[in-house]
């Protein structure tokens, strides 16, 4: 398969490489670099500043059609080279990733065309936030055992009562899409009586948002409490009890374009654990180096597969499984080598002892710290095994109640 790009792309590149050049200086400069995975808390205000700067430009909703709903129009092959220049400029970690990677996709294939109307445009102007309300205290990889209720209250609108757990970005946004059953009784299926709903988060006294602290000592994280919660009817995406397709629709557009970004940044922290070995002197142990040129090596097989997967005429079974499974362990095995080529001053936080109080962690023992949960969060190996067995392999679906594996 050839992996380069056509001229047309590189043209594309060019665009986009000066226009990130010319305005991520001014009131953006200190802002480059922060954000992202295991450090969200960083810099929101200038960050979501970014986001309405980023849709006057025309980047945002790249490759939602030529319908009018978002900006531009670009080809997969440019989405990925917008990407890819995007993560090598440092700039900014998206605030509106969710709202324009996973609910723009999933309206494109299940909502209406008011419902489209309604909310594309103020994704792509920036001027609106989202989060995902999925996983629950005793439903995680367990989804579909999610105890979140949405009542018909019969006026045109549902009552949502309930809790979700894992909310990125939750304190800042404006909009939640939630999963909940509207059908109390759903039968033999636990997936069937769901419905997916979009729920206006400025609701005082009707929803919560509680940070989660994290090992790290940062809250990117937040519980978020349900207690009546307006959502129009609507606003409910699919049929009612639709919810459970709808939403494995939007699991599926999560690992798209978005994976090639997230390894230009594993090859960031590669480089920097890289320059860390040599400057330790831990490189020189074999051991050590073995570890450093497998992390390449596999780093460069991910890429590979992401784009011959991107570049496949349909998205292929358990494609977003052994995506999850290939960066999850990765980056946690890059963790794991971060702390190993400092050696034992890798295990000690900096401490101020004039003002006797601790310093902030530095930047690899975030990484260690916050890839313990790379193979958890976002569908854990455990399920991703399972999906690939069951799915793809065609093998027996474990005895319910048994452990899986």
């Amino acid at each position: 398969m050839d992996f380069s790009f056509a001229e047309a792309d590189e043209g594309f590149r060019r665009e986009a490489r000066q226009w990130l050049g010319e305005h991520l200086g001014g009131a953006f400069a200190g802002a480059r670099g922060q954000g992202g995975p295991g450090s969200e808390h960083e810099g929101g205000q200038a960050r979501r500043a970014w986001e309405r700067e980023l849709g006057h430009g025309g980047w945002i909703g790249l490759g939602w059609g030529a319908e009018g709903y978002g900006n531009r129009t670009a080809t997969l092959t440019q989405q990925v080279v917008w990407a890819e220049e995007y993560a090598r400029a440092k700039a900014p970690g998206r605030y509106g990733h969710i709202g324009e990677n996973l609910l723009a996709p999933t309206l494109l294939a299940y909502g209406s065309e008011e419902q489209k109307q309604r909310f594309l445009p103020p994704i792509a102007r920036g001027e609106e936030l989202w989060c995902q309300g999925y996983s629950e205290p005793e439903a995680g990889s367990d989804l579909a055992g999610l105890r979140t209720v949405a009542v018909d209250a019969g006026d045109g609108t549902y009552r949502v009562t309930g809790q979700k757990i894992w909310t990125s970005l939750a304190q800042d946004a404006d909009w939640c899409f939630v999963l909940a059953r509207t059908d109390p009784d759903p039968g033999a299926r636990r997936h069937d009586g769901l419905s997916f709903l979009l729920v206006p988060m400025d609701q005082p006294g009707r929803i919560e948002v509680r940070p989660i602290r994290q090992l790290t000592g940062t809250s990117e994280f937040n519980e978020v409490f349900f207690d009546g919660a307006v959502a129009r009817t609507e606003h409910r995406v699919g049929a009612e009890g639709d919810g459970w397709r709808v939403a494995m629709g939007l699991l599926g557009f999560e690992r798209g374009v978005s994976t090639l970004v997230q390894q230009i940044g594993f090859a960031e922290e590669l480089a920097s654990v890289v320059r860390t070995a040599v400057d330790s002197g831990t490189v020189t142990d074999p051991v050590v180096r073995e570890r450093l040129v497998r992390q390449w090596a596999e780093l460069r097989t991910m890429r590979w597969n992401a784009l011959r997967t991107l570049g496949s005429s349909g998205p292929a079974e358990g494609a977003p499984s052994v995506a999850k499974l290939l960066w999850g362990g990765w980056h946690r095995r890059l963790g794991e080598l971060a702390v190993q080529v400092r050696g034992v001053p890798a295990s000690v936080g900096p401490y101020d002892w004039s003002e006797e109080r601790a310093y902030e962690l530095d930047a690899m023992q975030r990484l260690f710290l916050f890839t313990r949960a790379d193979t958890i969060y976002g569908g854990s190996d455990e399920v991703q095994r399972n999906i690939i067995a069951e799915r793809v392999l065609g093998l027996p679906r474990e005895p319910k109640g048994g452990a899986r594996s």
